[in-house]
């Protein structure tokens, strides 16, 4: 059973609700005060905007992924969560985490695939994160997982620790689709989204593979 206290104030809780889905370990409190993206985003990846549909980034060059659900900005006190889960090793956080993910703007998706990890990273951490938070939004969603779709075959530098313009240069040819996706919409689970470089190398891959739409799904996505 999940201890009886938040994760976040330390208070007595039974449950709070995320998307309709209760889970322990966080107050009601605490799930309203979590820092959610705007109403009005861009439809392609989830960039906050004043005016219009789309941003004009995705605009002038559209990006290989169909859209990207995010409901929160990777903001305190998301940020925590993600990264005492992710770095900390704090699986008890996954169903936390994955109740936050939004549903898929354009429809429901078919599979959904978690963003790999390259073997190396994945004996470092000792689990890969996104692939979690797939297991329990599959249960949610009633969807399959595909954990061997999609395989990273180099070992790049972590997308955090890079400038914005050498992120789609390092993630360039690190994946590889076995999978035969035809006509698939496909969802692709991950904590974050910053520039989407990853996002959009593995949707070039999935399509590669025969996926009809690839939608990012996201707990959070950082502020440009």
């Amino acid at each position: 059973m999940w201890p009886e206290s938040c994760v976040l104030c330390g208070s007595s809780v039974r449950a709070a609700a995320l998307n309709d889905f209760s889970i322990r370990r966080l107050c009601a409190p605490c799930a309203a005060s979590l820092p959610r993206l705007p109403a009005r985003c861009c439809r392609v990846c989830a960039v906050p905007l004043t005016s219009g549909e789309t941003c004009g980034a995705c605009l002038a060059r559209p990006p290989a992924y169909d859209s990207v659900s995010a409901g929160y900005v990777y903001g305190f006190p998301v940020d925590a969560l993600i990264q005492s889960y992710k770095y900390g090793g704090d699986l008890t956080l996954a169903p936390i985490l994955a109740a936050m993910i939004e549903p898929v703007r354009d429809g429901c998706v078919d599979v959904l695939v978690a963003t790999p990890l390259s073997p190396a990273r994945l004996r470092e951490r000792g689990f890969n994160q996104a692939h979690e938070l797939a297991r329990h939004l599959a249960r949610r969603c009633r969807v399959p997982v595909l954990p061997n779709a999609v395989r990273r075959v180099t070992d790049t530098a972590p997308q955090a620790a890079l400038p914005r313009k050498e992120r789609a240069q390092n993630v360039r040819g690190a994946f590889v689709c076995d999978a035969d996706l035809t006509g698939l919409h496909v969802g692709v689970v991950d904590d974050v989204m910053t520039t989407g470089a990853t996002l959009n190398e593995l949707a070039k891959n999935l399509k590669y593979a025969g996926a009809a739409r690839v939608s990012g799904c996201v707990v959070a996505r950082t502020l440009l």
